[in-house]
């Protein structure tokens, strides 16, 4: 196993300590109701300008898009998302809009998209940057720096997710003729994952790196717990995991049914499988690097709360989907035959033609730049 990458260190050997501009572009969607957290982002765009050219698509209300231009470095591109209630005028997750929006203006093959509270250091940028040079999406791993206990909550989730496969992260690498050949993706809740499948639907190919880790900020304790159902909701894109969650809470209420002992050891036997299967993931790719043994402990806690909320998520997937942002969604993400009838080979076609344009001195590409 190769040594993790560290935020914390950035060490990546010596193309990550090679100065100048990376040959790509990093592409971060904001949607803000205030400005609470503007000066740390504002000095963290600083930082990173001097790595990557940035381009910030702001779908934020008028006075905090001025307010964000005014504090930003100048050299960061701010730009309105081409279409801020969704994509292709459907109601959905307004982060697509916007990073459709900053794939479409970028004038970079190879881009970092993500969330505005992930911070990279210029190693860990570099390694995701490298990896897009055998892959058309890379996806490293997140993880909470500093970490209240909401974090620590949330980062057994993490570690479960490691110890049987991979977890999610806020940002992910991507070429941007992938995005292009299948002209974006749908605005599901799950829009990572729906990236994700879509790419590999059209014939790329997926980089996951558990060793490549990147800091994140943790949410506010008060969004952190309004988040508990709806990040639920995710786990209708996939069914396995969903059948596993929803048996959860039966095994425990039935459990209520034996002798006290025998109870005793079923719900003992629950929170063991949890806390293993965490300590499990934490150890995983270099994880005690980054994941501190506390949060281990949060495991069993994390899947009481899932065995409850997974039943509340069904309950707003018969109601027709997930309240967001004013609306509801109902699609977590597609499913990989679907998206795979969508686009199956098209990626491939894509750059065939955007080779014979170029020979031709037009691009595919240069004509979908605009929204």
């Amino acid at each position: 196993m190769t040594s993790p990458v560290i935020e914390a260190s950035g060490t990546l050997g010596a193309s990550a300590k090679e100065p100048g501009l990376l040959q790509a572009e990093y592409i971060l969607p904001l949607r803000w109701t205030d400005d609470a957290g503007l000066p740390e982002l504002a000095a963290y765009l600083q930082r990173l300008s001097a790595w990557i050219p940035v381009t910030v698509v702001d779908g934020s209300a008028p006075e905090l898009f001025a307010r964000h231009r005014e504090e930003f470095p100048p050299q960061i591109r701010h730009l309105r998302p081409a279409d801020p209630a969704g994509t292709a005028g459907q109601p959905g997750n307004g982060k697509v809009a916007g990073v459709l929006t900053g794939v479409r203006a970028a004038r970079a093959e190879l881009l970092v998209i993500a969330d505005d509270d992930v911070r990279y250091t210029r190693g860990s940028l570099a390694a995701v940057v490298g990896h897009l040079g055998t892959a058309d999406v890379v996806r490293p791993q997140n993880y909470f720096d500093p970490l209240p206990w909401h974090a620590a909550w949330d980062t057994s989730r993490t570690l479960i997710n490691r110890a049987w496969s991979a977890d999610f992260p806020g940002t992910l690498g991507v070429r941007r003729s992938a995005l292009l050949a299948t002209d974006g993706y749908e605005p599901v809740l799950f829009e990572n994952l729906e990236l994700i499948r879509t790419v590999k639907a059209a014939g790329g190919r997926e980089r996951v790196v558990p060793d490549l880790f990147v800091a994140r900020r943790p949410p506010e304790a008060r969004h952190f717990l309004k988040q508990r159902v709806r990040q639920a909701y995710d786990d209708f894109a996939q069914p396995r995991r969903l059948a596993a969650e929803l048996a959860l809470l039966p095994a425990a209420v039935g459990s209520s049914f034996l002798p006290a002992r025998a109870r005793g050891r079923v719900l003992l036997g629950l929170a063991l499988a949890a806390t293993a299967a965490a300590e499990a993931g934490r150890r995983r790719h270099g994880g005690t690097a980054v994941f501190p043994v506390r949060a281990v402990w949060f495991a069993p806690l994390w899947t009481a709360e899932r065995a409850l909320c997974i039943w509340g998520a069904l309950g707003f997937r018969l109601a027709g989907g997930v309240p967001y942002a004013g609306s509801r969604l109902k699609t977590a993400a597609n499913p990989d035959t679907e998206l795979r009838r969508r686009h199956q080979g098209k990626l491939r076609r894509f750059r065939q033609e955007e080779a014979a344009a170029q020979q031709d001195g037009t691009s595919t590409a240069a004509m979908k730049e605009q929204p």
